[in-house]
């Protein structure tokens, strides 16, 4: 597999060089899911139940995706950081440390939600005809737990040594899987909201195997190997726990945002908005890939630089990345306004569902240009350790602005269901201004000083 050289001048090259398979991968790593609401929500008789279900789940995924972005987004900086360095042992010990975190944390996750599975989806804001169509789903789901964590935490290690295409492969190798699966389970053999998670959970597992050998290549730069006990330190652990929290952060407070949400819709909206709210937050995946990609994309390029000293290919990724984010924020803001059943129409067939979601849509993102500047503000505090600020403006924008909005505008105010989805646009407003703002002043201005 080709390496990309993150030492070259060529910054736009660079990044567009491992962000364009990260897009690849993080679109086919969305099929996992997306590909499982798509043929939910068109069981007959069962489809909206089945999506309303299924988000009920969300809240969970997303907690096993926070642990895993903890240990891989943590560890892949320090480890691309590292490398920028020459400091090629360190990188090793950094990548097999994040991946003793993994095996340990998936295990214990798997777990604990096989045994609170039902309490928590009540918490969640399930009702009695949503709660069968939940639990038959997230308890096949978690049994994956292990594959899933070790498949998407690793990846990030792959793109740190330079091997996007690889990274994108593994993802590919399972979202295929799934594609072929979901159908022939679902519909065929006639399992329905079981097959969906079955067929998950095994293409999850191609994705871990495909990471594990690539990693214990000869030929791979970092080997995946038993760490041993004098080389899992207390102070790297730290160091990992330190850079992903961010990370983990932004993918728990999805899930309390999630819950709240939830909640919120089941008191005011109930069962149908839930199912609304699936497939809005489906769209969201969807369209939120090619900002993902392009960021985590320009992070390697940018911490590699930042640990070589050089300012000015940092700067010139910055504006590279921030370009192409609210070019394409901007893109998809005028297509939703003007096409917004095109999006749902994806999820469901359900023309009453189709109405009642398209008006709903439109205000969800109608300020979704300012979240890429939130992004931006956040791959740099992220790429360059600074966990203090990037934590703070992932608290800021979920916990800080959208759970009280969300639990204040549709009672206190008035906008009933509404609220719940009117508390995203002014989110984005607020926290993408105020983050990016912030990076501006106390890093992008201040990097002139790392080449004196």
């Amino acid at each position: 597999m080709r390496q990309i050289d993150f030492s070259s001048d060529r910054t736009a090259h660079n990044v567009a060089a491992s962000a364009l398979p990260m897009l690849v991968a993080q679109l086919l790593s969305l099929l996992y899911s997306i590909v499982d609401r798509i043929y939910i929500g068109r069981i007959p008789g069962e489809g909206t139940a089945g999506l309303g279900g299924i988000g009920l789940c969300f809240p969970v995924i997303m907690i096993v995706t926070a642990f895993t972005n903890l240990f891989g987004m943590g560890g892949a900086p320090l480890c691309a950081i590292a490398r920028g360095r020459k400091d090629q042992t360190q990188a090793e010990t950094l990548m097999n440390t994040s991946f003793t975190l993994l095996i340990g944390t998936s295990i214990v996750l798997m777990a604990f939600f096989e045994g609170f599975a039902a309490p928590a989806l009540r918490l969640f804001g399930a009702s009695e005809q949503l709660l069968p169509h939940a639990s038959v789903y997230l308890r096949l789901y978690l049994l994956g737990t292990p594959a899933t964590m070790i498949a998407s935490g690793m990846t990030p290690f792959i793109n740190a040594q330079g091997y996007a295409s690889s990274g994108m492969l593994a993802i590919f190798i399972g979202a295929v899987s799934n594609l072929i699966l979901d159908p022939i389970l679902i519909f065929v053999l006639g399992m329905g909201l079981r097959g969906a998670a079955l067929a998950t959970v095994i293409a999850q597992c191609l994705s871990a195997v495909f990471v594990i050998l690539f990693l214990l290549r000869p030929a791979c730069e970092l080997h995946l190997k038993p760490l041993p006990p004098s080389r899992f330190v207390p102070e790297n652990v730290i160091r990992i726990l330190s850079v992903g929290l961010t990370s983990f952060i932004m993918q728990f407070t999805n899930s309390l945002v999630t819950i709240v949400c939830n909640a919120t819709l089941s008191r005011y909206g109930g069962d149908l908005y839930i199912s609304i709210y699936t497939i809005i937050a489906s769209v969201r995946s969807l369209l939120d890939v090619p900002v993902n990609s392009i960021s985590d994309g320009a992070s390697p390029v940018l911490s590699y630089n930042y640990g070589a000293r050089r300012p000015e290919q940092m700067r010139k990724t910055v504006q590279l990345f921030t370009i192409w984010n609210v070019g394409y924020t901007g893109v998809v803001w005028v297509f939703i306004l003007l096409f917004p059943a095109f999006f749902i129409q994806i999820f469901t067939s359900d023309h009453a569902l189709i109405e009642s979601a398209a008006p709903v849509l439109k205000l969800y993102y109608f300020a979704f240009i300012f979240q890429a500047l939130q992004y931006s503000g956040q791959t740099v505090f992220k790429a360059l350790g600074r966990t203090r600020q990037a934590v703070f403006f992932s608290l800021l924008r979920k916990v800080l602005i959208v759970v009280p909005l969300t639990l204040l505008l549709p009672g206190i105010f008035g906008f009933g269901a509404r609220g719940v989805f009117l508390a995203e646009p002014i989110s984005n407003f607020l926290g993408g201004v105020a983050c990016f703002t912030t990076m501006y002043i106390t890093e992008y201005r201040q990097w002139d000083k790392l080449s004196g």
